[in-house]
Parts: structure tokens; C-alpha cells; sequence
């Protein structure tokens, strides 16, 4: 803690935060917990558990690699609003399996076709196809039986309400549909309208509502949640701008995906729309607007947040 003196009475000032720190901790727990659940066991009275080799790639698709963004944005706002722990915890595996099986299907011949996720072969190219398509089903259904436990600490309209925005996040009008557009639009020219509408539902939808279903397991007021929605509104068009920009600077070894693989498949990035000194310019804007409606929603305990906010823009991976 900072101590500081005003008019001769010694004050003190919170000491800044620490981000790695906080991640590790948190992690800890994430990686634990995804261990934990991703298993071949049945619950019990559920007679047969679930077979091994599909569960081997589901493994593989979850554990041991990702940067957890999602589920630390969960926390995180679960952190602001001192909400229910034992809730968001759930909630943060809960979208990591979903980012999970949205990786799944999009690194397969019939979306992206990609060799390369998080530093090792896709699903599909060590398991094969078909077991790459039910391993992304069955994350996408663990996913939500996470959120429904037979839990006393988790009430049920709880439950219910982060079941429907992660759908929400997850479905037509989120994920899925921003996929639906970005395959629509390869060879197409977009505007920054259109593709900015792409992407706040292709990867800012889930990045957005990971926010919210942490702050839910609290007791947010309205306005806060209006601000912690446009937080992670700017935080998820942030994350894409500068996905894209290290799409083109940086290399494979370092992404620990296909670098430059979207120029390559002539898709519409914000670098190919506004050039690469404008694309670090918007990213700067997008975390300015993200930091201030933080600031505007006057939580209780932020810093996670506005840290998050702070790695996701300046990251170099």
C-alpha cells in the first residue's frame, strides 16, 4: 500500500493492481474446474459415462492451452459486483467450453479449414472429422449442463438467466451468426459498418456476455449493467481489431495459429479496410471507451476489469 501525505495527516492509496497475479489465481481455479468436469465419468445415478475416445477429443480441444479470456472476463465481473462465486465459476468454464466447440467447427474443411490451433494439430486433423463435429456438440452441450447443477447456492432463476444469455451469446444473433456472415463475405469488400457488425457477433458477442454473466451473479443495478454492456461491447470489437492486426505482424510460432491465413483466404480485416496504422489507432479508441464506461458504472471492485481491458488491446498474441 502507497503512503502519502496531505496537509500532514499521512493517507494511503490503494496499491496497483496486479494482474498476473489475479490471472494466476484465477486460472488456477478455471484449469482445476475444466479438469474436473470434462471427464468420461457419468454423474451419479446417470448410468453410463461417455465414451472415451470422444471425450479424449474433447480434452484435447479444452485443456492445456488458450489465453481464458472469456472465463476471466466472467470472474472478473463477477469480482465488480462481489456476486456469487460458486455461480461464476461455472460461468466461466461454461463459455470457455463454448469458445472451445466455436473453434472446433470453425478450424474444420467445411468453415475455416485450419491445420493450427493453440500450437498443435485442430481436432479434426488429429482425430478426424466426425469425431472434431461431435466432440464440438457434446462441449457445446456440457457447456449448459454446467450452468444447471443440482446446487442450493445456485438458485434456480440464476441459472435460467445465465443459460439464456449464454445462448444469447452463442446462437443466431451471436457466434453463429456472425460466422454465418464472415463465410458470406470472403472476396467481398465490407464497409466498417458491416464489418463491425460482423464481428460484434462473431467474437464480441461471447467476450460481451462473458461480462455479463459475471456481473449477473452479483446484483448490478441497471445502470451498471448498461455500462458493463457497453464495456465489454468495446472490449469485444477491441479484441478482433488487434486479432487482425497480428494477423499480419505477427508469425505462427507466436499466435499458435496459420498467421496471415486471412489475407491468404482474401477475408475482409479491419487492416485491409483502414491499413494497419489506423487499425492501432481504432484499438486505442475502442479500449478508451471500454475504460470509461468502467469508470462510469461506479462498481465495487473494477480493477480486473480495466486490467483485462488494458491486455487485450496492448497483447502481442
Amino acid at each position: 500500500m502507497d503512503t502519502r501525505v496531505s496537509h500532514g495527516v499521512p493517507t494511503f492509496a490503494p496499491a496497483p493492481f496486479e494482474l498476473a497475479a489475479w490471472s494466476k489465481l484465477q486460472l488456477a481455479r478455471v484449469e482445476r474446474a475444466l479438469q474436473n468436469w470434462v471427464t468420461a465419468e457419468a454423474p451419479a445415478g446417470l448410468g453410463h459415462g461417455a465414451p472415451a475416445a470422444l471425450v479424449a477429443a474433447m480434452r484435447y480441444a479444452v485443456l492445456d492451452g488458450g489465453k481464458r479470456l472469456r472465463p476471466m472476463l466472467v470472474l472478473a465481473g463477477c469480482e465488480a459486483v462481489e456476486g456469487n462465486a460458486t455461480a461464476a465459476l461455472r460461468a466461466a468454464c461454461a463459455t470457455e467450453l463454448i469458445h472451445a466447440y466455436s473453434l472446433v467447427h470453425d478450424d474444420m474443411p467445411c468453415m475455416d479449414n485450419d491445420v493450427l490451433r493453440r500450437g498443435k494439430p485442430t481436432v479434426h486433423v488429429k482425430y478426424g472429422e466426425a469425431q472434431a463435429l461431435l466432440a464440438g456438440d457434446a462441449l457445446q452441450a456440457l457447456a449448459f449442463e454446467l450452468l444447471t447443477p443440482d446446487e442450493a447456492a445456485i438458485p434456480a432463476a440464476l441459472q435460467a438467466r445465465l443459460c439464456r444469455l449464454l445462448a444469447q451469446a452463442a446462437g443466431s444473433a451471436g457466434m453463429a451468426g456472425g460466422q454465418a456472415i464472415d463465410l458470406a463475405s470472403v472476396g467481398l469488400r465490407l464497409t466498417e459498418r458491416q464489418l463491425t457488425e460482423m464481428h460484434r457477433l462473431k467474437t464480441g458477442a461471447l467476450l460481451q456476455g462473458s461480462v455479463v454473466m459475471g456481473a449477473v451473479c452479483g446484483a448490478p443495478a441497471p445502470e451498471q449493467l448498461t455500462c458493463l454492456q457497453a464495456y465489454g461491447d468495446a472490449l469485444g470489437l477491441a479484441f478482433q481489431v488487434v486479432d487482425d492486426i497480428l494477423d499480419v505482424t505477427a508469425d505462427s510460432a507466436t499466435l499458435g495459429k496459420t498467421a496471415g491465413k486471412d489475407a491468404a483466404d482474401d477475408k475482409p480485416t479491419f487492416v485491409s479496410l483502414l491499413g494497419l496504422a489506423r487499425s492501432h489507432e481504432f484499438a486505442q479508441e475502442l479500449l478508451q471507451r471500454a475504460l470509461a464506461a468502467l469508470e462510469q458504472a461506479g462498481l465495487a471492485q473494477p480493477a480486473a476489469l480495466g486490467a483485462l481491458a488494458q491486455m487485450v488491446v496492448n497483447r502481442n498474441a
